[in-house]
């Protein structure tokens, strides 16, 4: 599919996921979507009531993600965070804690309704040191060596383009910045239809990288200390009822889909004394 084909795509089913939180419903789409099921188990029980309890109940219900990059990811105060693909405003609204009132979260997104639901819930939740940006992941609008964290949650996936994506995350870090994602990725070979069949349900649109693919789309940006850790392994079963309405013989495919797809959290550093993809390399 074409560059602009997918994000049209994603645009019209996130901006649809945003009107369905802002009338009272779920944001829930893949499974969910098909199956009328809730979110289990790619969005479910990814924040603590610690988290939750401090935020909107919109920005909750808005999370599409597959991680929770707010836990793992390190951020002290004072430090700017960028949010790619930020939705609702959950991981920015929780960063901006974090960083405290010398810090700053920005957030990404290039979809209206998304953005007017963040905005919402940046007003409910009284956050000063929050801003979010209207955009796409592979053009930030932001300047060079600006931002000392970039997390994403299930985002850069949706992307046509990951290499743009990454080598534009490397550029507005700075030096010694850290990239610290979650992620959906897959783990060995896998025939392409079956791929695109389990892609549809655990992220939406078709396009999780093989993990070994996206250290080398890392790497290739001038990222080095790269790591891919595993955090929720999906099995066959998590995927019965969606892939048998596709018309997938799951039982058939069972051997090339148990432990392939997963959610994992993708860290890499910008290091202090690289410019760029040309002295990393």
């Amino acid at each position: 599919m074409e560059s602009a084909n997918v994000r049209e795509v994603v645009k019209e089913k996130y901006g649809q996921a945003a009107l369905r939180v802002k009338s009272g419903g779920s944001s829930c789409c893949g499974a969910t979507a098909a199956s009328g099921l809730g979110c289990d188990p790619i969005t479910s029980n990814l924040y603590d009531a610690t988290q939750t309890g401090q935020l909107p109940e919109e920005a909750v219900l808005a999370s599409l993600g597959c991680g929770n990059p707010t836990a793992l990811a390190q951020m002290n105060p004072g430090e700017v965070v960028l949010d790619l693909g930020s939705g609702g405003g959950i991981d920015v609204l929780l960063s901006a804690k974090r960083v405290g009132p010398t810090g700053k979260a920005y957030g990404l997104d290039m979809t209206d309704e998304m953005l007017a639901l963040a905005n919402d819930n940046k007003r409910k939740a009284g956050a000063e040191n929050v801003e979010f940006l209207r955009g796409e992941i592979e053009h930030i609008p932001l300047p060079d060596n600006s931002v000392d964290v970039i997390i994403s949650n299930c985002v850069i996936n949706l992307s046509a383009d990951k290499g743009r994506v990454l080598r534009e995350a490397f550029r507005v870090l700075k030096p010694g910045g850290r990239f610290a994602v979650s992620e959906v990725v897959t783990r060995g070979e896998i025939a392409l239809e079956i791929r695109k069949s389990v892609l549809l349900w655990v992220g939406c649109v078709a396009g999780a990288l093989d993990e070994n693919e996206y250290r080398e789309k890392l790497r290739a940006a001038g990222f080095e200390h790269i790591n891919i850790e595993p955090t929720r392994i999906y099995r066959v079963e998590d995927a019965r009822e969606f892939l048998s309405s596709a018309g997938v013989d799951v039982d058939a495919i069972a051997p090339q889909v148990d432990g392939k797809f997963m959610s994992a959290f993708v860290r890499a550093v910008k290091l202090e004394s690289c410019c760029g993809p040309a002295c990393c390399s």
